[in-house]
């Protein structure tokens, strides 16, 4: 027992009770309960509860327990079990979550944090959607304090998806957002712990707080790993590594494709999965099983159960053989352009026995007693003007308001010129001279007033290719030119194609070859054009898919991802603006590279860069990637466009304007004012570990900005809200719609233009049957079909999705200014839906609006489920 030691000697203080382990416990000797007393441990009380050993200063804390009164506080859990069968005792009762409430406040009279409070949650209802309620009864100490954490044991057999937790407190509900899976105890014996909605910087992180937000950080970094090795889905650890996974040269010597990240071929790093490297290839790593992400990485039931989504990367693989042996001769050409509209008229007869249907029911039409049909959806392209894809005008328009609305540029020198070697790769002038361009302009200026008033544009795919040419020349069934596309600029904000260079580097057996196609108006040259619109078509649809889009949204999103969930703690308000930008990226991104970009896969197989796909994308990363150091013209308000009729500018101006807004406001109540910037040790470590881990093959650029102000660091979160949310729903929504009827978008070409040192079966062909011509260069049976699935299932939304300022974050909610300047956020994005149908009806606009013209909604900011063309969500998640 305990003794009080008075100065005027000792007296025993005699209670009659047992002791409890709370006695054998060390405890700080400090702050004694009674100011000038001593207090003393008795180990071995005697039968009377008296003391016959004392030891001074321990602490006296549990006495006062007993005087302090407690209240019942009610908890409710909504949670949703996981996939696996429920087996055990504890399942059966219910009763299989340990929760404990961790108060925010030290205890007043030990400076120490007080001790936790516990209950099991008994199970009360499952409902309709298969949430199940727990609920909690805890005797808490009236003097308890806020609750800043809970801390959760799931000693169920099986996984838990933990929502939340809701305390019905004295003061009012207090709501713990979880929205995690928490692995079972025989998995991962620790406990979890969230903290509540209430977000802190860490040099504001309560005391009692401290310890588990560093905890929690280890153990994403991995530092509380008991085994090395690959990684399990409980553990939860993010970590770096180069995309060495893509190859499977095991499977086959011929899918051995380099490794990407590191000085030979720069990258951004992508999630660590654990997984041994291979015996025979140790560079690269194996491919066995599944690709791992964090468990809370993975999609929702919800996303994962609809045709987009990781079920559906997962099939594609075992989906596409089975359309290809319904196909008839599926790597030749469609024989003619009936056939290419059959695809959405017909259909293709599937055996019965193919189970497709539940892979892909959007697309495949179960008949009662016949062969199941795969028919394709008609794309609003086809649907608004089956002869739009040929025009030059849908052409020129296209590059403002299609697929890839980034790489129209401004001609700001003239000559034009390659700025390759001509030792290696022949003369470097281009033969697209001042002549053409006035002679194609028609008299409306000179050529010196079209460059002067910055009336000529250009899409110039011609030095990033050059060096492919010839290796992809030695494919099996493809060729490649490097392309220059010249554009006008009409006074009515339209674009005018003026002309397409394609050029053959010369190689060690062949001099260069280069020739310069424009609007014809005979039958020959008309063709000839429609032939090399087709070639520099396809090379900015390559470009699209592995710059635009994988490059620039997934691939470049990830090591903020990764760093962020290292180096941010989960109460870090940064962290929580963040979080819903980064849904589901990391596994969008892990199935891609089981399935889209790795070797042999879906990208390698139907688009012209072949196995050299991953390459390119490299050294576009390498050479011309200039991360948030360089802004695009939506990145500043109030800029004057040079092309006014810009459909992606002009609404990605307001979108992100509006996403800068509520940018600011957040930051700047968080931290008002630069020294809280620089003492944010959090922040420091995640902006460092971005910089020279995660983009590490471009940490020595000088255009990285450093985070010292708010508006720094309001720059740099913007940027990454803007390239998660509106970048990537500008390349990707619109992708059936306008790559779904493929010869508006073909994805490769397959044969070389007829003029190109031709033979003479080839030109007589050519003059015989042009359409023939034209249907060989497009992509093969084969290869359209699997374009035009895949396009179709990455196009649509998922009911789940999550769409800008539609629903704020708990967190958000919870802070009643940071509330307010979310509602602004939501506001401004109502407006700018409002503008952009206005602007859809406008008739001046024609990049926009007219006879047939697909109007540009791809940043409104929300849509339907589906294929719709709309719709912003917060994040890559597809």
């Amino acid at each position: 027992m305990f003794c009080k030691e008075a100065s005027s000697g000792l007296q025993t203080l005699n209670i009659a009770k047992n002791l409890s382990s709370e006695f054998t416990k060390p405890s700080a000797l400090i702050n004694p309960l009674s100011a000038g007393h001593r207090y003393k441990l008795c180990p071995r009380p005697n039968l009377r509860g008296r003391c016959t050993v004392t030891a001074s200063k321990f602490d006296f804390d549990w006495i006062a327990k007993e005087r302090v009164k407690k209240i019942k506080v009610k908890g409710i859990i909504t949670a949703k079990q996981g996939l696996l069968p429920s087996v055990g005792f504890t399942d059966l009762l219910g009763i299989s979550l340990l929760v404990e409430l961790i108060s925010a406040e030290t205890d007043p009279r030990t400076l120490m944090e007080k001790d936790p409070v516990k209950d099991h949650a008994r199970r009360l209802v499952i409902d309709a959607h298969g949430e199940d309620q727990y609920e909690c009864v805890f005797d808490m100490p009236e003097d308890f304090g806020a609750v800043g954490a809970i801390r959760v044991l799931n000693e169920a057999h099986r996984e838990i998806f933990l929502k939340e937790m809701k305390l019905e407190l004295p003061d009012g509900p207090v709501t713990f957002t979880c929205n995690s899976w928490v692995a079972s105890k025989s998995e991962d014996p620790t406990k979890r712990t969230f903290f509540s909605n209430k977000s802190y910087l860490p040099l504001q992180t309560p005391e009692p707080l401290k310890q588990l937000r560093k905890e929690e950080l280890e153990t994403l970094q991995g530092k509380n790993r008991k085994h090395s090795g690959e990684f399990e889905k409980f553990e939860r650890v993010y970590d770096y590594d180069m995309y060495n996974d893509v190859g499977d040269p095991e499977k086959d010597p011929e899918l051995a494709r380099p490794v990407i990240g590191g000085l030979s071929h720069p990258y951004p790093r992508r999630c660590k999965t654990g997984r041994k490297p291979s015996r025979k290839y140790p560079s690269i790593e194996t491919r066995k099983g599944e690709f791992y992400v964090p468990r809370d990485e993975e999609f929702t039931t919800i996303k994962g159960a609809t045709f987009t989504g990781k079920a559906v990367l997962a099939a594609l693989p075992a989906v596409f053989p089975q359309i290809e042996a319904a196909l008839v001769d599926p790597n030749m050409p469609f024989p003619h352009f009936k056939s290419i509209e059959d695809l959405f008229e017909e259909g293709i007869e599937l055996p019965k026995d193919a189970g497709l249907f539940p892979m892909i029911p959007r697309l495949v039409k179960a008949a009662a007693e016949a062969d199941d049909i795969l028919q394709f959806e008609s794309p609003i392209l086809l649907d608004k003007d089956r002869f739009s894809w040929i025009r030059d005008d849908e052409f020129a328009r296209q590059t403002l308001a299609g697929l890839n609305p980034y790489c129209i540029q401004l001609v700001q020198e003239w000559p034009l010129k390659s700025k390759l070697d001509p030792a290696v790769y022949g003369d470097p002038n281009s033969l697209i001279t001042s002549e053409i361009v006035e002679r194609e302009i028609k008299g409306v200026m000179s050529f010196d007033e079209a460059l002067e008033n910055k009336r000529l544009f250009m899409l110039d795919y011609h030095d990033l290719l050059l060096p492919y040419v010839n290796k992809v020349r030695e494919l099996d069934d493809s060729t490649l030119y490097a392309s220059r596309a010249l554009f006008f600029l009409s006074d009515d904000s339209t674009l005018r194609p003026v002309a397409i260079e394609l050029t053959r580097p010369q190689d060690v057996n062949k001099p260069q070859w280069r020739q310069v196609f424009t609007p014809g108006y005979d039958a020959t040259s008309c063709w000839l054009w429609s032939l090399a619109k087709t070639h520099a078509i396809s090379h900015d649809a390559g470009y699209h898919q592995l710059i635009s889009h994988w490059l620039r949204t997934h691939c470049c999103m990830e090591p903020y991802i990764i760093a962020a969930n290292r180096q941010l703690s989960a109460m870090h308000p940064i962290y929580r603006l963040l979080h819903p930008h980064f849904r589901y990226t990391m596994e969008i991104n892990a199935r891609a590279r089981q399935s889209l970009v790795n070797a042999g896969g879906i990208i390698e197989s139907c688009f012209w860069p072949g196995k050299y796909s991953l390459e390119l994308s490299s050294d576009v990363y390498d050479k011309l990637w200039r991360g948030l150091a360089v802004e695009d013209e939506t990145a500043e308000h109030g800029v004057r466009l040079t092309i006014p009729d810009y459909p992606f500018a002009n609404d990605g101006l307001m979108l992100w304007d509006a996403l800068k807004e509520w940018v600011t406001d957040y930051v700047k109540h968080y931290y008002p004012d630069a020294e809280q910037v620089r003492s944010d040790e959090e922040l420091k470590e995640w902006w460092n570990e971005v910089k020279n881990i995660g983009h590490g093959d471009k940490k020595n650029e000088p255009w990285w900005p450093d985070l010292k102000t708010q508006d720094d660091l309001i720059g740099v979160v913007t940027t990454i809200a803007w390239v998660a949310s509106g970048h990537h729903a500008a390349v990707n929504f619109g992708q059936y719609g306008y790559g779904g009827y493929f010869p508006n978008r073909p994805t490769t070409a397959r044969t070389k233009m007829p003029v190109e040192e031709p033979t003479e079966e080839v030109l007589k062909e050519f003059y015989d049957e042009p359409e023939k011509t034209m249907l060989k260069t497009f992509p093969s049976k084969k290869q359209a079909t699997k374009v035009m699935l895949t396009l179709d299932l990455l196009s649509a939304h998922s009911p789940d999705e999550e769409y800008l300022g539609e629903n704020p974050e708990a967190s958000w909610a919870h802070e009643p200014i940071i509330y307010a300047a979310y509602e602004r956020f939501k506001g401004k994005l109502q407006y700018l839906e409002g503008v952009i149908d206005e602007r859809n009806v406008n008739v001046s606009l024609k990049n926009r609006t007219g006879a047939g013209v697909v109007k540009y909604e791809l940043l409104k900011p929300i849509s339907e489920p589906g294929v719709t063309g709309m719709g912003v969500p917060y994040s890559v998640s597809i």
